[in-house]
Parts: C-alpha cells; structure tokens; sequence
C-alpha cells in the first residue's frame, strides 16, 4: 500500500492532472490526499477581496469535496493562498507550507504541476513542491514525483518560453476515466463549454489521445521528476 499525495493549485487541477490516477490509486488500495494550496476565486478581481465571495467560496470548496468523494478520496484540505498571486509571496513560504504536509503525511509518491505552464500558481508551487522534496539524509519518504499537464494552461505556454511538458510516464485509466470525467462535471463552476480546453470534451480526448500514445483506451500521463529505488 502507498501513500499518495497530490499538491494542486486550485480546485479542479488535481482531477484535470491527475483524477484517473488518483481513482486508480484509491482502487489498488493506497492512501490518496488531494491538497490545494490557492483559493481559486479572487484573480477575477482587480483587487483581492476574500469577503464580498463567501458563497462563491462555499460553492467551489463543496465541489472540490465533491470532486474528490467521487473519485474515492478520503482526505482532502484546502488552503487560502492568493488565486494567481502566489508570486506575491515569498517562496519559503510556501516550501514550509509543503514541507509540512510531506512530514505530517510521509507520502511515497507526489503529484503535482509541471513548471512549463502560464499559470503563475502552477509554476510556484512547482518550485516549492522540488524544494521540499530535496533528498536529505534520514527524509527519505518521498520515492516518486511525477508533474502532470493541467488542460488549458500546460498547453498555452509558448515554445521556448519554459521548459515543455514531454511525457515519460503513463498510467492507464480506463477503468477510471468516467469517474475523472464525472468528478470534473462536479467542478461546474469551473469547466468550460467545448471547444474549450477545460471542457468534459477535451479532457475526455486528452485521455483517448493519452492513452493512444502507448496503445490503450486512456490514459493520463506525467514527467518524472524523480525516482529512488531502495
């Protein structure tokens, strides 16, 4: 049994990421935590005004627990980092955010965002996520960490602008791929109408095409950050 750990940005990028493998995982018996780091609502606004979007709040963080429900996961926090302003804090802030969660839940494995993606929360918590898992003597919990594509912002960044996503590793979904795509209808708020990139649609043709490019039905797949076989 493993324990897994999926550190997102905003509510929806952990199903949009990783939602097939997450479900595969709760299936095969492992420990699954879904955290989020950004609150995920107060970008739409010039200035950041957490209290006029209560109810919005109250909306987003039930479909996340929902999302999650669906998917089989148990364990889930959210946290209240600035939506799309997180290069207004200080890095170290974050790190110990994440080096928190990684001494508390002592995860094998880590999901989280790959650093070639227009949005600014995914690129940040991609740094903070490396450092904390830096490979120190006697910390040895973490054995893989895997950065996945997030639809409608890995694909938007610009050739040469960041390293590209280029996948290594795959994992096969099929048996979970409508609990992704069901989990996803949960985050109504924040899915998109086809032929949008953050549509039920695309991803379920993200999935098909992932899934093509090793010969099966579906697929989600990632980059390998790192790998310690004991």
């Amino acid at each position: 049994m493993k324990t897994v750990l999926v550190i997102a940005a905003h509510p929806d990028d952990e199903v949009l990421g990783c939602g097939g493998t997450m479900a595969r995982h709760v299936q095969e018996g492992d420990v699954v935590y879904s955290v989020i780091l950004a609150e995920g609502i107060t970008s739409r606004d010039k200035k950041r005004n957490r209290d006029i979007h209560a109810e919005e709040f109250d909306i987003l963080y039930n479909a996340a627990k929902n999302a999650n429900d669906i998917l089989g996961v148990q364990h889930i926090k959210l946290f209240d980092f600035p939506d799309n302003r997180m290069d207004s804090l200080d890095r170290l802030d974050i790190v110990k955010v994440v080096e928190e969660l990684i001494n508390d839940i002592k995860p094998n494995v880590i999901y989280t965002h790959h650093i070639g993606d227009v949005n600014i929360d995914h690129r940040r918590i991609h740094e903070a996520v490396v450092t904390a898992v830096r490979p120190i003597p006697g910390n040895h919990y973490v054995d893989e960490v895997l950065y996945f594509e997030t639809a409608s912002s890995t694909e938007w960044m610009t050739p040469e602008s960041a390293p590209a996503f280029k996948p290594n590793w795959y994992i096969n979904i099929e048996q979970t791929l409508e609990l992704k795509l069901k989990s996803l209808e949960a985050y109504e708020y924040e899915m998109r109408e086809w032929p949008h990139a953050r549509s039920i649609k695309a991803l379920e043709y993200l999935a098909k095409w992932r899934g093509a490019n090793i010969g099966v039905e579906a697929a989600e797949a990632f980059m390998l950050g790192r790998k310690i076989i004991k």
